[in-house]
């Protein structure tokens, strides 16, 4: 059975598929960086951001996570050559809102026992203050061996309530 979502969601790419003329793009992203943040619906990364198609990779998952994304900016810089990482957090972020503990407790109580046993060892990333964390998050990617040093790496935060961007470091 088909919901409602699913139904706007094939009327609406259909739309956009009759006006797309974008098709000829290359598969690098043309200005060769990458944005990393959030995935909280409040955030429209290429308007916001300024980000039109096939200038950039952006990356999201829930807290902007630079551990979390390793994998990503990994095949973006080494396969796809992008050679900057713009790191975005929010305020009124969701990670600002709980604890490992607390998220371990919540799987066990909605999912049980087996989903509990099965995430035991996940660390959900959360963070109990904004700005330190983009400086962490900053601090780790300059660290790995995994992003060169040629490649620059600098930490925002977007402001949900007012739109604007702020850099941290």
């Amino acid at each position: 059975m088909t919901s409602e979502i699913q139904k706007n969601f094939v009327e609406k790419n259909a739309e956009y598929a009759r006006a797309f003329n974008q098709g000829h793009l290359a598969l690098p992203p043309a200005k060769k960086y990458l944005v990393l943040t959030c995935m909280d619906a409040r955030i429209d990364p290429a308007a916001a951001f300024g980000i039109s198609l096939g200038d950039a990779h952006v990356i999201r998952n829930a807290g902007a996570s630079a551990k979390d994304a390793q994998r990503s900016i990994v095949i973006s810089e080494q396969l796809l050559g992008t050679r900057e990482i713009i790191l975005v957090k929010h305020t009124g972020c969701g990670m600002l809102t709980f604890t490992n503990d607390d998220a371990h407790a919540l799987v066990k109580e909605k999912l049980g026992p087996t989903a509990a046993a099965e995430l035991a060892t996940l660390d959900f990333l959360p963070f109990p203050e904004l700005d330190t964390a983009v400086k962490e998050d900053v601090e780790f990617l300059k660290r790995s061996a995994t992003v060169p040093d040629d490649v620059a790496v600098s930490g925002w935060v977007y402001e949900v309530e007012t739109g604007k961007v702020r850099q941290v470091v």
